[in-house]
């Protein structure tokens, strides 16, 4: 299922925006004024499929709506002149499938519930005669006020929050599937730091909240790497083991020319020789060895049976190293007097023109903005995804602009995903104002 329409009805109480979605090319553009709402309209499709609810609780709006290409939509609605109190309660769920009974749901969260228990809590009248004897010395009610009232509201506390858990309506099965049936990646204007409670903050940083995304990336490639070689070691074990027997039980040899084999073998090395190059295979891993022009059909059956496995082995890198080859190209062409290095040890590194090694947190922020977004793109997008990108412009030259929806299309290609993108730069656009829409003001 895909999102092919979002609008927005009465954000912030005055703009109506309606974005369709470029379903053949995969990239829409969204610009407009500073102001008119295309973060705003990010977090809220952001927020609905990541169950980021406070985002649709915060944001004013009457109407948000998708509309997907199976022919379904979801609207949600609120109303922005409800009390401020009363701002939770006013959300409601509609999700309408072609031939199927609306669905209908409101979170109905917790100010019913805390309104009418906190009424009827009366700290006073908790404090009885037999408190006071229970209090051994203590015979005054200004005695009581400190120690025996917090035990009370200690009490009445876990009372209240008890309640409430029973009151909190469980979200519906059909809300839950929807939420989870698009993946959305939203790529932010602050993207060069990542909180430290990410799972494996085990990087420096000089800020002790915040960890550089560059450092991150780099660590999480290495690990994605590894763990590719561990599961390409296993495989080569497990292929090892049954190898004599594979051999004996070939039936198949005489069916192979000697001119395929020689073809398959140039192939094989061709595909090592290019792992090596990426950093995914050592580089002693080259076994170069050169075969007689004539093969008997001993040599044939052991052969055969060889380039099935290499060819087994090396599918296992096959997704993978076709990321990192687009992602290692286009960094290359746009880094000037710099060089990238990909290892399982430390993922991406970098050195000056004259080899010095170079941090990747010492780039420039226009580097580091291009090194973040391809990363993530390439790396962290599942396929089918909606992505949102926020001002993917920022810090980049105007030739790296110009560039981008080229690079985004290469990678669309290969990754498979949507492209929602917010942008202030006609740079940007270059040359494709058909992929964008524009968000107007208000109708006068």
């Amino acid at each position: 299922m895909r999102i092919n329409k979002i609008s927005v009805t009465k954000l912030f109480g005055v703009f109506n925006h309606p974005v369709s979605l470029n379903m053949e090319d995969r990239i829409a553009i969204i610009h407009s004024p500073n102001g008119f709402g295309k973060t705003a309209l990010f977090r809220l499709i952001n927020g609905f499929f990541n169950s980021l609810d406070s985002e649709l609780w915060t944001i004013p709006f009457t109407e948000f709506r998708l509309d997907f290409d199976d022919g379904s939509c979801l609207q949600i609605t609120k109303s922005i002149d409800a009390p401020e109190h009363e701002k939770d309660k006013n959300l409601m769920f509609y999700f309408a499938k072609p031939g199927a009974a609306k669905e209908i749901f409101s979170p109905n969260l917790i100010m019913d519930s805390i309104d009418d228990f906190s009424a009827g809590i009366n700290v006073s009248s908790d404090i009885t005669d037999d408190t006071l004897q229970s209090s051994g010395d203590i015979d005054t009610p200004t005695q009581v006020s400190e120690l025996e009232l917090e035990r009370i509201l200690v009490f009445k506390a876990r009372q209240l929050i008890s309640r409430l858990a029973k009151s909190v309506k469980k979200e519906p099965k059909w809300l839950s599937e929807l939420r989870s049936s698009i993946d959305v990646h939203f790529i932010e204007t602050q993207r060069l730091l990542t909180p430290s409670s990410f799972p494996k903050p085990a990087v420096d940083t000089k800020h002790p909240s915040m960890i550089p995304s560059v450092s991150i990336y780099s660590q999480e490639l290495a690990e994605e790497i590894q763990a590719k070689l561990a599961e390409y070691g296993a495989l080569s074990q497990s292929l090892e083991r049954t190898f004599p027997a594979r051999i004996f039980n070939n039936k198949s040899p005489s069916n192979i020319t000697e001119k395929t084999l020689h073809n398959k073998l140039n192939e094989i090395e061709q595909k090592r020789s290019l792992l090596r190059e990426i950093g995914l295979l050592d580089k002693d891993e080259n076994p170069d060895f050169q075969i007689e022009q004539h093969i008997d059909n001993t040599t044939k059956n052991i052969l055969s049976v060889y380039v099935e496995d290499v060819e087994q082995k090396l599918m296992v890198f096959k997704e993978l190293a076709t990321k990192i080859e687009l992602f290692t190209r286009i960094i290359q062409q746009r880094f000037l007097y710099k060089h990238m290095s990909i290892s399982k040890d430390k993922g991406f590194t970098f050195t000056t023109a004259d080899g010095k090694p170079l941090l990747a947190t010492d780039l420039s922020f226009g580097e580091q903005h291009e090194l973040v977004m391809l990363y993530e793109l390439l790396f962290r997008v599942k396929p089918n995804s909606l992505v949102l990108i926020d001002e993917p412009e920022i810090s980049l030259h105007i030739a790296w602009q110009v560039e981008f929806l080229k690079d985004l299309q290469a990678i669309i290609k290969l990754a498979n995903f949507d492209v929602l993108i917010a942008s202030h730069s006609p740079d940007i656009i270059d040359d494709r104002w058909d992929l964008t829409v524009e968000l107007k003001g208000p109708v006068e």
